[in-house]
């Protein structure tokens, strides 16, 4: 049996690193970024660049989207030249992006009226090297039909790939994982000031806590990574991990609820990206607390 046709939307960090994934797992790929520059890097991959996301969606069994929120996700689908336009009903929309849930909801009942493809939100976590090596954790929503019609894409770049149920679940799921992720590296960079402040080897830290139970991903491979102080290239940048800590506040108070904690983490990323820290890595932020040490 032939690989689904791919249609990739949003060429990013992580839009490439997927893509260059699928390429290599046999699927053939057409793609589509807003910044043309970004494409050379798949396309000399193998994959065949498009005029619009229509033409993407013209070229393809199933497209995915991989961009910066739910404003970028309406403009890719409904935008003039947007899939909508040109992917049929009974098609396949993946949507790997961390927008809101309740705008893609919204979105998915706008392209039921009109005909459009099915939709399956499929928020991923894990960082491009996570997505070069197929490891990726993938939240997912959606039909099952429609679900189980993404899975041999979703396989292909994902480890852990779980279906929590509806359109939207996967949404839910990464806000719960955003604001998880968004303190923890605030925590990380407080627990590295204070060791290094303190005057112990702080790169001990993290085999000292094995096993215990401040042993985690974030101490495995975030407080190593901020204590090397290497953020160069960036896995992800500090401005998204704000724009997600924002989404986190807006989906709790929608809930009626006050998360201080995450509020705080916030805070943090807003001071740091207010520094002209953006378009940094996330583990960055550590730089609030203390500079970076000599070469």
């Amino acid at each position: 049996m032939s690989s689904p046709r791919i249609g990739f939307v949003g060429i990013g960090l992580m839009g490439t690193a997927m893509v260059l994934r699928l390429r290599e797992q046999g699927f053939p790929v057409t793609v589509w970024n807003r910044e043309p520059e970004r494409l050379p890097a798949v396309v000399e991959q193998g994959a065949v660049a498009a005029a619009s996301p229509a033409a993407v969606a013209a070229a393809s069994d199933m497209v995915l989207l991989c961009v910066l929120h739910a404003d970028a996700v309406r403009d890719v689908v409904f935008g003039p030249d947007g899939i909508a336009a040109a992917a049929p009903a009974g098609g396949l929309l993946v949507d790997l992006s961390t927008a809101d849930p309740a705008a893609t909801r919204e979105m998915v009942e706008r392209l039921a009226r009109e005909a459009g493809p099915d939709w399956v939100d499929a928020p991923v976590s894990g960082g491009p090297p996570a997505a070069r090596e197929g490891r990726l954790t993938i939240m997912a929503g959606g039909a099952a039909a429609a679900f189980a019609r993404a899975e041999p894409a979703l396989r292909a770049i994902g480890g852990n790939i779980t279906h929590l149920g509806p359109v939207g679940a996967g949404q839910v799921a990464k806000v719960l994982n955003q604001a998880t992720v968004g303190t923890g590296y605030v925590l990380m960079a407080e627990a590295l000031a204070l060791a290094e402040a303190a005057g112990i080897d702080a790169a001990m830290l993290p085999d000292a806590l094995a096993g215990g139970h401040a042993d985690s991903a974030l101490l495995r491979r975030i407080y190593p990574q901020m204590q090397r102080r290497a953020f160069d290239p960036p896995g992800g940048y500090a401005r998204q991990l704000l724009k997600d800590l924002e989404a986190v506040r807006r989906f709790a108070e929608e809930h009626g609820l006050s998360l201080p904690v995450v509020e705080a983490a916030r805070r943090r990323f807003a001071d740091h990206v207010a520094e002209g820290q953006g378009m940094s890595d996330s583990a960055s932020v550590i730089r609030l607390y203390r500079p970076d040490p000599p070469r």
